[in-house]
């Protein structure tokens, strides 16, 4: 059963945003760090109520800073600190920072706003979230389908969890609707299901055409073309199709080496293929 596109609503809330130019005149860094500090200072005031909602501390509850577990993450050379709660694993696949993955989620400030949710489940591709989530999502498996008489569907044991980003891999210093500058974000999410991307649909899933593996595929671009290889059937721009330069038909042209130097023929254009 393929239900992947049954919903195709895309919160903009949870969206990369675009500028026309980086604002150099700001300083992240200082930021990373105000931002750290108003994340702890939120984690140990605040506690998970057994109704699975954040509330303040008023009665000697546990503090969810010593539930959570961290992340460090470096972007745009800025250090950083992710706290995620697991409240369930679940037991599918991970998701790489490149595949498309199914959920449900809310999104709230610091001071308890909701300042996004899905109304349904749906479908989000990961190279198109802000870098929070890309880091996030990794650390936790969808679950399994469970297909019902009616054809209908559900998910058991899938990854449950919340999030708390700061800004600098949020929105950093610019207001988004109801978040304002430099505001650190909580995400109450789960994660249904994963499937592995693969855009152009070449038989090289996405994380594969990461080849200077920086974390990113937008900028790997074999033969020059300005279409990057995750985007283009023919990476290495032979005139053969990626997908037929997959010479045992194993479903993977990424093992195939006609020549022996040690470049797969998707990527190499001085390999024995033939144009058909």
């Amino acid at each position: 059963m393929n239900f992947k596109y049954l919903v195709s609503f895309l919160a903009l809330a949870i969206l990369v945003f675009s500028c026309s130019k980086d604002d150099k005149d700001f300083d992240h860094e200082a930021q990373s760090k105000l931002d750290d500090e108003a994340l702890v200072a939120y984690l140990t005031t605040h506690f998970l109520d057994t109704d699975g909602v954040i509330k303040t501390i008023k009665n000697g509850q546990t503090p969810l800073l010593g539930q959570v577990s961290t992340k460090e993450v470096t972007f745009n050379k800025v250090s950083y600190k992710i706290y995620y709660l697991i409240q369930n694993q679940g037991v599918n696949k991970n998701p790489t920072r490149f595949d498309s993955v199914y959920v449900n989620y809310t999104g709230h400030l610091l001071d308890s706003t909701v300042f996004d949710k899905s109304q349904r489940k749906t479908w989000l591709h990961m190279n198109n979230l802000i870098e929070g989530w890309r880091n996030v999502f990794p650390l936790f498996k969808g679950g399994n389908v469970v297909v019902n008489p009616d054809e209908s569907f559900d998910f058991v044991n899938h990854g449950k969890g919340i999030m708390f980003i700061p800004s600098g891999l949020a929105y950093q210093n610019r207001a988004q609707g109801l978040i304002a500058e430099n505001s650190p974000l909580i995400f109450y999410f789960d994660l249904y299901f994963v499937e592995t991307a693969d855009d152009d649909n070449d038989l090289v899933p996405n994380f594969k055409e990461d080849l200077n593996a920086n974390g990113e595929v937008i900028d790997d671009d074999t033969d020059g073309d300005k279409i990057p290889n995750y985007l283009d059937t023919d990476d290495d721009g032979d005139g053969i199709l990626t997908r037929d330069e997959d010479i045992n038909k194993d479903g993977d042209p990424t093992n195939d080496d006609s020549n022996g130097n040690g470049i797969p023929n998707y990527l190499d254009k001085t390999d024995k293929i033939k144009k058909s």
